[in-house]
């Protein structure tokens, strides 16, 4: 299973590479939108509300997983900083290569900081939707 996880979240691009970013120009709704998606969903991921958590994710995401509960199954797996933060804060929104890019610092369970890279999407109906996260371990999380 572990196996098989890894190979899933590698195929998703939740992988830390590195990153050429340029700064992001939405407007302070499409801001908040994202802001309050990803607060959601890692309320969600400390209440170990498999569907909360789910309903964050782009239909695209949904479809790979399958369900909530190997969605929720993977995360406690593998991401540890984004299931249980001791910490976070919202940092900058930027672009790369097209991709719009929330910058979150996390302080993991085991006290580590972490920078998460969410791939951001916005839907047909206005609302925003994760796309992905990518976690970068860093003691430095100026860049």
């Amino acid at each position: 299973m572990r196996i098989a996880a890894m190979l899933l979240v590698l195929s998703l691009g939740f992988h830390a590479t590195a990153r050429a970013d340029e700064p992001a120009d939405i407007s302070p709704a499409d801001h908040a939108g994202i802001e309050t998606i990803i607060r959601s969903q890692i309320e969600a991921f400390r209440h170990d509300d498999a569907k909360a958590a789910f309903a964050a994710a782009t239909p695209n995401i949904q479809s790979r997983f399958g369900t909530p509960e190997h969605f929720l199954g993977i995360v406690q797996q593998l991401y540890q900083p984004v299931y249980r933060p001791r910490a976070f804060s919202f940092r900058e929104v930027v672009t790369d290569d097209g991709e719009l890019i929330q910058k979150v610092e996390i302080i993991g369970p085991d006290g580590a900081h972490e920078l998460a890279r969410y791939s951001m999407v916005k839907q047909p109906d206005g609302t925003w939707r994760i796309g992905g996260c990518t976690l970068t371990k860093s003691d430095d999380l100026s860049t």
